[in-house]
């Protein structure tokens, strides 16, 4: 499946260069302009990311989320430094389908496991970006990328298995933002070493081409963002060429 991205500051339709909120560029379309167009070309998701709440959780644009939802055009899935369970809880209450979790699934495992259990693996995203070193350990960053937290893919993963943890956004951070193309090797290992989960891939994506090679790798979502922003192919393009090849 495509997901389109979007990221939002303050109202407004952004896209960040690994993850630098001083490398930003600012769009024209409206939040709820871009969920029209993208559902007319027959998306079914977009992925949000509330960049003022992953900075200040008091200022989530939760007001703009609901107008974006209440389109009823397709689902959501929408995060961005989820820190408590009120907050995952006012994100659903809001329409979204799906509360994508990031850092605190590695900095606190045990209480977003219990987010798990207690809202359905079909409610949580966990959002794992990614640093892989020379030997090809996974390490997951946290903290918008500024740390690394020395805590493996694979430990986090057997750990979220036990509550049967469904979607993972995975993001090559090294990939993010560069449209020079999707980390397939790694989805093709992951997906393989962890069949039950729905992986999603991130980062790199910059033509249809870098869309078709991940078609074989297993991945159950695809998630594109400055590629559709720039212009260098549209959803409905990408939609068909994940289908057809």
């Amino acid at each position: 499946m495509i997901i389109p991205a979007i990221d939002l500051i303050d109202g407004a339709v952004v896209r960040l260069y690994q993850g630098d909120y001083n490398q930003k560029t600012q769009y024209t379309l409206a939040p709820v302009d871009v969920v029209h167009s993208y559902a007319d070309q027959g998306a079914e998701w977009l992925h949000i990311v509330d960049l003022t709440g992953a900075k200040d959780t008091s200022k989530r644009q939760l007001t703009l989320i609901k107008q974006m939802v209440d389109t009823k055009r397709m689902k959501f899935q929408a995060g961005g430094g989820i820190r408590s369970e009120q907050e995952v809880a006012q994100l659903l209450e809001s329409g979204v389908s799906r509360v994508v979790v990031g850092s605190l699934a590695v900095k606190e495992t045990a209480l977003v496991k219990s987010w798990v259990e207690k809202y359905g693996p079909e409610h949580i995203v966990l959002a794992l970006d990614i640093n892989i070193d020379e030997q090809g350990n996974k390490f997951i960053a946290t903290h918008g990328w500024q740390e690394n937290s020395g805590v493996s893919l694979e430990q986090i993963l057997g750990e979220f298995a036990e509550v049967g943890a469904k979607h993972v956004l995975c993001t090559d951070i090294s990939r993010d933002g560069t449209l020079q193309g999707s980390n397939v090797a790694l989805y093709t290992e992951v997906c393989k070493q962890f069949p039950a989960v729905s992986w999603q891939a991130s980062g790199g994506i910059g033509s249809l081409d870098d869309i078709r090679a991940l078609r074989p790798t297993g991945v159950g979502g695809v998630i594109l963002g400055r590629a559709l922003l720039e212009g260098k192919f549209n959803v409905e393009e990408a939609i068909a060429c994940w289908q057809n090849g």
